[in-house]
């Protein structure tokens, strides 16, 4: 597909929609954009450690000042974690890691548009490929982090579930959200720049509501609030299936899985028909 070639677009309110027909073209024009979006993704590889002096440590560094955080207050009798299967670093760093994934994908594909206004106005692509490039970007970071969940395992003496193999199909969902969710809000955050900001807070705010860093509370209010936190089911599962090769939630799980599938599909196709005034917007 040549990008550079001039497309024609009817008004939206002149367009007829038939979704079959918008689905099929969305997932082909996908297939065609795979070298797009490995380009765009190695510039921000390149962008995101050129003349960084620690490289892909910051990847494992915050997880670990997070986890000795929790460990500190918990000791200084300050927060009451609880009981864990597993020793607790190892506990607290297999949980944070799958959240980081949602996390930082998630502000990743909200300021993708955004931070190549530059490119858009200059080049006509499909601009999917800039969330799909983002959400690439935290599953190389995640690879790093799960190499060395290896390495804490070892330390720690603890052996994961051989039923972990399932975990990159336990992921999915969460990618399907993290994805959907990018879509809505990378195209909200071209309108009003402040999105980005409010969906950083919001996620550090939701990851100490959600049992991510500790074991699932007993408390009414948080077992409420965990029961529609479709993120935390989703990492929460992941977690169980790495340290006990189960997941408790199964129907939960299913539930959110499927709506979530829901939600990617709305958004990514909310996305595509919206795609072509997003350059106005620069």
């Amino acid at each position: 597909m040549n990008y550079n070639q001039t497309k024609v677009y009817l008004p939206l309110s002149q367009q007829k929609i038939n979704l079959f027909i918008l689905w099929k073209q969305m997932f082909c024009e996908l297939i065609k954009s795979r070298e797009i979006i490995w380009r765009l993704f190695l510039r921000d590889f390149i962008a995101g450690y050129k003349q960084s002096l620690l490289g892909f440590l910051w990847v494992i560094i915050m997880p670990l000042i997070m986890v000795a955080s929790f460990i500190f207050l918990n000791r200084s009798g300050i927060l009451n974690i609880g009981k864990t299967e597993i020793p607790y670093p190892v506990f607290a760093l297999v949980g944070l890691s799958i959240w980081q994934l949602f996390a930082s994908g998630l502000v990743s594909c909200t300021n993708s548009i955004v931070t190549s206004g530059g490119l858009i106005t200059k080049i006509n692509f499909p601009k999917e490929s800039l969330v799909f490039s983002s959400i690439a970007q935290s599953l190389l970071e995640f690879t790093i982090r799960i190499a060395f969940l290896v390495i804490v395992f070892i330390v720690f003496n603890v052996y994961p579930s051989w039923k972990i193999i399932f975990l990159p199909l336990i992921l999915i969902p969460l990618l399907l959200f993290t994805l959907g969710l990018g879509f809505l809000f990378s195209l909200l955050n071209v309108v009003i720049r402040d999105i980005a900001n409010f969906v950083s807070l919001f996620v550090t705010f939701l990851l100490f509501i959600t049992p991510v860093l500790y074991p699932q509370p007993s408390s009414r209010l948080f077992v409420i609030i965990n029961k529609f936190n479709l993120p935390g089911i989703l990492t929460t599962s992941a977690r169980d299936i790495v340290i006990t090769g189960s997941i408790p939630q199964l129907t939960s799980f299913i539930y959110a899985s499927t709506l979530c599938l829901f939600i990617f599909v709305i958004c990514w196709t909310i996305f595509h028909i919206v795609e072509p005034i997003v350059a106005e917007k620069f």
